[in-house]
């Protein structure tokens, strides 16, 4: 039996087949690439070798042609690993899908057999140092100059933006139109290209082997065929794209909060304080059975939100609840976790002290959730 009740034989084959490839290829690599603050691209080639890169992608492109529910047992399965390998599901899941829905044939030619080998990794930069969450105040501007565009402009916080050769960039193609959000479009900025550089991997409280950088395009000359889908659609796309995207990282709180909650009831039924296992207290079994509720609802929840999604409807609604409140229940999750664990949830070598500090980022990313709740309050009609 599956995890989901729409898992079949072959994705419950599959689970067990990525989780034995993470346990070697992964787990045992995963503090050193924490220390090191990078994944690296060996670890990417390995991974597309295996097929758990875009294996949605079409065949004729190197794909395996799959449904979304092998993207849901990649992005679990990778966040039990740890949340430093989210860039994974951004690759797969975010930035790929945009490539697949927007690209002519022969930018998908040209750039989908990468993206499944693991040649190409991508990332998608929109956020700037004067615009999060506000898209339509983007700065970063493409002129048209003949058969090219040239982009001037920085982005930041941006996920595998040390690793990535392939960066879908957010751009203003046109600056005087009203309302603004009809100047966006979409550009593909190549590694290599003149004017397109890299500033410092930031340096984050959490997930610190997932690399995340400032990109600088000063006078970056880009051939116009890179241009995505059409010029001036660059907000439609994104705003299409969003449901999966925070679709994918409910999924990974869900994922980690599970994960919370089992290795805390291991750890509290084999350590002992005056003379019992701290299970025994009332408390402990308390709060254990509050977050096993909540993990459980969640789970319900996220189950009828990816059937939807996989039926292509509109639950834009439904996720950004998802997105906020299963996030903001993770946060305090591994809060409740680590105090279980006492002293020992706040050294670096148990694993809740990685969660404690890699997940609040997931409230923020992805539109933070106070824009969730924004979005949910405007479909009320309020």
């Amino acid at each position: 039996m599956g995890k989901y009740r729409f898992e079949k034989d072959e994705h419950v084959m599959f689970r067990k087949s990525l989780r034995k490839f993470l346990e070697k290829e992964a787990v045992p690599h995963y503090e050193q690439w924490e220390e090191d603050r990078m994944i690296p691209k060996s670890f990417w080639r390995k991974l597309g070798e295996m097929g758990y890169l875009s294996p949605q992608v079409e065949e004729q492109y190197g794909g395996l042609e799959v449904d979304f529910r092998y993207a849901v047992i990649i992005g679990e399965e990778m966040e039990r690993v740890g949340a430093s390998l989210t860039g994974v599901g951004l690759h797969n899941d975010i930035v790929v899908p945009y490539i697949e829905a927007y690209a002519n044939d022969e930018q998908k030619a040209r750039w989908l057999p990468g993206c499944v080998t693991g040649e190409h990794i991508t990332a998608i930069a929109m956020t700037e140092p004067g615009a999060g969450s506000d898209l339509a105040a983007i700065q970063t501007t493409a002129v048209r100059d003949g058969d090219s565009y040239i982009v001037n402009g920085s982005k930041t916080f941006i996920t595998n933006g040390i690793n990535a050769n392939l960066v879908v960039v957010v751009v203003k193609t046109d600056t005087q139109i009203e309302p603004k959000h009809r100047g966006i479009s979409l550009l593909v900025i190549e590694e290599g290209m003149a004017g397109f550089t890299r500033g410092r991997k930031l340096n984050k409280v959490g997930m610190h082997a997932q690399d995340t950088a400032e990109l600088y395009f000063e006078d970056c000359r880009v051939p116009a065929k890179n241009l995505l889908g059409e010029e001036g659609k660059g907000f439609t796309y994104l705003m299409e794209k969003l449901q999966q995207e925070r679709l994918m990282v409910a999924i990974s709180a869900q994922t980690a909060s599970e994960d919370m909650v089992e290795m805390t009831l291991d750890y509290v039924k084999s350590r002992k304080a005056f003379g019992k296992p701290i299970g025994a207290f009332q408390n402990t079994q308390f709060k254990l059975v509050e977050m096993s509720t909540e993990v459980e609802l969640g789970h319900s929840f996220l189950e009828s939100l990816i059937e939807d999604h996989m039926a292509g409807k509109d639950i834009v609604s439904k996720v950004s609840m998802a997105k906020y409140w299963l996030t903001d229940t993770a946060k305090k999750i591994s809060g409740e976790c680590l105090q279980l664990h006492g002293g020992y949830g706040y050294m670096e070598e148990y694993k809740i002290a990685r969660r404690y500090r890699d997940i609040p980022v997931a409230a923020i990313y992805a539109g933070s959730n106070e824009i969730m709740k924004v979005i949910v309050a405007k479909k009320m009609g309020l």
